[in-house]
């Protein structure tokens, strides 16, 4: 079939809008017409070279739709289901998996990182040439062809931009509070940039009640936009990461429990370990640069027993954690629907990202079934 869907031709390059070929759906996959698809920091790190991503790809790992067609083998997921997708499908069988990591799963991420489907080819092609997918979803599109894996079918009736956005952010910003740090009711937490991650990760605090919920960020309107969505309490960036965690000490009586980092810069993790206290966690989940470097003061990890984890989608398992978040969503406990700040059809891919870097936006969608 052919498909209209943003490519990205080379690193740096404006993301294209143009027709592809799209094959059906092979052994294990499921063909959905996708209605939303967030815009998330990962897919400008693929654009700038921040992550190396073969090209000509089509980006996009947030993505929402309906199944129109499944592939020989398919037994979870049936025509006409409203699925929320993963970009983290799990083999079932590696070592990874069989620890109960899916997230990590040891066939998955490989395939992933050489922009195919889990067979290791292509659904996708212009001319034919091959076009690569993108964490195996490929939502900068009207159509993708993704792993069954991927599919978690959801109730009909939540809207599906809300479903893209569980897809990354908001599952990365929450299962990093109540899965990878398992936050309790009355702990002290910090979040250190409140973007789209940042701002599901005070969700999930507030969710738990963890109190006080400290906001860090450069921006006046994330820091309000983070009190609005339960945070207690908002500190600027303070011109350093000393500077800046002494300001979070101070207004936290002592530091927090737990600081989350979601910007991935190496002056913001520096941030959530000093701006912790005794026996305090600091939970990495920006992704850096390859060669980005955390200096950390030595002596306070076994002195104050201060803690590192690193937080890889929020340590989630999609098939349970997608429906237990859109659950409290639907019970009016998570306000994901306000992390929404833009909707802009497909052909207004670059407004998004232009949005996305001059950091005027909390989370822009693209709505693919507008036409052009």
């Amino acid at each position: 079939m052919i498909t209209r869907a943003a490519v990205l031709e080379r690193v740096g390059a404006p993301l294209e809008v143009t027709e592809l070929e799209l094959a059906p759906p092979g052994p294990g996959e499921v063909l959905v017409r996708l209605h939303a698809s967030g815009v998330c920091h990962s897919d400008q790190n693929a654009i700038d070279g921040t992550a190396e991503t073969p090209c000509p790809a089509v980006l996009g790992h947030e993505g929402g739709g309906v199944v129109i067609a499944v592939g020989p083998g398919v037994t979870r997921v049936a025509e006409g289901a409203h699925v929320a997708l993963s970009w983290a499908p799990a083999c079932g069988r590696c070592a990874e998996c069989l620890d109960d990591l899916p997230h990590l799963c040891g066939t998955a991420w490989p395939m992933m990182a050489q922009g195919t489907l889990m067979d290791g080819t292509s659904r996708l092609s212009r001319g034919g040439d091959v076009i690569h997918h993108y964490s195996f979803l490929s939502t900068f599109a009207e159509h993708a062809v993704v792993p069954e894996a991927s599919c978690v079918v959801i109730p009909d009736d939540v809207p599906l931009e809300i479903a893209g956005l569980v897809g990354c952010a908001v599952t990365t910003g929450i299962c990093a509070v109540w899965r990878s740090a398992d936050v309790r009711p009355g702990q002290r937490a910090a979040v250190i940039g409140c973007g789209g991650v940042g701002l599901s990760a005070v969700i999930g605090l507030a969710a738990v009640a963890a109190a006080p919920i400290v906001a860090v960020d450069v921006d006046d309107a994330k820091l309000e936009a983070a009190l609005s969505l339960g945070a207690t309490d908002s500190v600027r960036w303070a011109g350093s990461p000393e500077a800046t965690a002494e300001e979070v000490q101070r207004t936290t009586g002592g530091g927090v429990d737990v600081a989350v980092e979601a910007t991935g810069r190496s002056e913001a993790m520096l941030t959530a370990f000093l701006a912790t206290r005794r026996r305090g966690t600091a939970v990495f989940i920006g992704i850096p640069r390859a060669d980005a470097v955390v200096p950390l003061p030595a002596l306070s990890i076994p002195r104050m027993e201060r803690r590192v984890i690193g937080a890889l989608y929020g340590s989630a398992r999609p098939d349970r954690d997608f429906l237990v978040i859109l659950d409290q969503y639907r019970r009016g406990r998570l306000p994901l629907d306000q992390l929404v700040s833009h909707r802009l059809p497909l052909d207004e891919i670059e407004r998004a990202f232009e949005l996305l870097r001059s950091g005027s936006s909390l989370r822009t969608v693209l709505d693919l079934t507008e036409a052009a």
